[in-house]
């Protein structure tokens, strides 16, 4: 069974241990932390964790700030934002940052164990939160209306590769395998699969021959396929 990678994300080191035991006793999670002074992005980059567990007080930034650079940024890796105390303004923005999920600290191992499943498995559960918050959903209404009314539309733009992304599009552009990609970058090849699937959702591409393509189009790579300096997000 493949194991669903947890990043655990949170200033109070106490709350971090907390859940890694809890979490512990399910064979089925991989577990990471992340200390206040890491560097999220990075991690996010370097180990693609299935699922990101988010204070939303996460310091530097806002975690709701974070929560939605991660969306941007990571389309393959969900966010399940973490609140002290949860309102209907914060479950409001967090709808709005893409995040698939909203609880309270305080809930059970059960219930926490059982969203995450829920989230590797491609599910919103913060949308029932709309049933169950009749404010909430007032406002994400109006939200959809005043967009209609001032005719905003949703484009298929390009989102922002990261360094590592735009890295291995430019071995896809060469024709290497995810194999050959994880040898000359001495990581995994599921790690390469992981990112070659965010590149492609990203580009909004049918395969890889697809996405280098675009890249050239769009002037993430220089038609022999090599990337361009500073064509990548932070």
């Amino acid at each position: 069974m493949e194991k669903v990678l947890v990043l655990i994300v949170d200033k109070q080191a106490i709350f971090r241990a907390g859940v890694r035991q809890a979490l512990s006793q399910r064979p089925e999670f991989e577990l990471l932390d992340c200390e206040p002074d890491q560097d999220l992005l990075r991690l996010i980059e370097d180990k693609s964790p299935d699922i990101v567990l988010l204070d939303i007080d996460y310091p530097s930034l806002s975690g709701l700030v974070t929560a939605r650079k991660i969306a941007l940024t990571f389309p393959n890796t969900k966010v399940v934002v973490l609140t002290p105390s949860a309102d209907d303004e914060q479950l409001f923005e967090s709808i709005k940052t893409a995040a698939a999920a909203y609880l309270s600290k305080g809930t059970t191992t059960d219930e926490l164990a059982n969203t995450i499943h829920r989230v590797s498995k491609g599910e919103y559960p913060v949308n029932e939160s709309l049933f169950i918050r009749p404010r909430v959903a007032e406002q994400v209404l109006k939200q959809f209306q005043s967009m209609l009314s001032m005719g905003e539309v949703v484009k298929n733009v390009i989102a922002p590769l990261t360094a590592r992304e735009t890295q291995i599009l430019g071995y896809i552009a060469e024709g290497k395998s995810n194999k050959q990609i994880a040898f000359a970058l001495q990581i995994s090849e599921q790690t390469i699969k992981n990112h070659v699937s965010a590149i492609l959702r990203k580009l909004n591409a049918n395969d890889r021959a697809h996405a280098a393509v675009l890249a050239i189009r769009h002037g993430l790579l220089s038609a022999d396929g090599k990337p361009l300096p500073n064509q990548y997000s932070e």
